[in-house]
């Protein structure tokens, strides 16, 4: 497959292009390997995944294998030159020709060592995934972007910054504040499955491209409600966060982000 990492004037979306076109889209798994370092680590909630070809691809092939025509679309991506952050959803068919279907949000923020993607940290939404797979209705896909590859970069904004930061402090991103940012699944008009009370945060990644703020966070606090028909109201429990918003007039406006709403749901049941 000829190379697509032709993206004149931004090298790191030219990176990114490559891990989507070639490498997810394109099923082309060897690629991976020109354009993402030896040791580089994936972080999902408090999963740590370290190593390209011991860790990284084995797991990269298993959900590959779940979802043999997997497709993967970018719905906004921004970058500072030095950090990108996509927001994208994965779809397919569980096993393949006549499973069911699904379809799950994602963002990711990745780094670089000015040649290969060194990391990532990312939330999937797998709680819509299951909750998709066992109904047998799929949720409806964000529109893509419509020139993600041609995409520029932006200075980052020190004030947006700060005011993302406070605005996730104060436990914004579990829900704890009234704005106009789409939370999981909340945005298809579907009762919210997690009310999550935070206790404590912790900002694990920010970064800015211009106005506009991805962050990863992970939070404490315990558990306001029942998970899967069961009481774990008042459970504490560690809730993961990744989000892309925009900052406008000193105020987070708009923006998506995703919960690991799994991962917390299964620490709380396995009490």
């Amino acid at each position: 497959m000829p190379s697509t990492d032709d993206t004149a004037g931004e090298p790191l979306v030219g990176l990114i292009r490559r891990f989507v076109v070639e490498f997810m889209n394109g099923r082309n798994i060897g690629t991976c390997r020109d354009f993402m370092a030896a040791d580089y680590t994936l972080r999902m909630g408090d999963l740590l995944i370290g190593g390209r070809d011991d860790q990284y691809l084995p797991a990269v092939r298993r959900q590959l294998d779940q979802f043999p025509g997997m497709g993967m679309t970018v719905h906004a991506l921004i970058t500072s030159g030095d950090r990108i952050a996509i927001q994208f959803s994965e779809h397919g068919a569980s096993g393949g020709v006549g499973g069911r279907c699904a379809a799950w949000a994602g963002i990711a923020l990745y780094r670089w060592d000015g040649e290969r993607l060194t990391g990532c940290v990312a939330e999937e939404d797998y709680a819509a995934r299951r909750r998709q797979l066992s109904t047998g209705s799929v949720d409806p896909i964000d529109p893509p972007m419509a020139a993600p590859w041609d995409a520029a970069s932006l200075p980052t904004d020190v004030d947006a910054e700060r005011t993302a930061r406070t605005w996730l402090e104060r436990g914004a991103a579990a829900g704890q504040v009234d704005d106009l940012v789409r939370r999981d699944d909340e945005h298809l008009g579907l009762a919210s499955s997690l009310r999550f009370q935070v206790a404590t945060t912790d900002v694990t990644e920010l970064f800015s491209a211009g106005s506009t703020v991805a962050f990863h966070v992970r939070q404490t606090g315990y558990c306001l409600d029942g998970v899967q028909g069961k009481d774990v109201s008042g459970r504490s429990g560690v809730l993961h966060s990744a989000g892309i918003v925009s900052v406008v007039e000193g105020a987070v406006r708009t923006g998506r982000i995703i919960r690991d709403r799994a991962g917390l749901q299964r620490s709380l049941l396995s009490e």
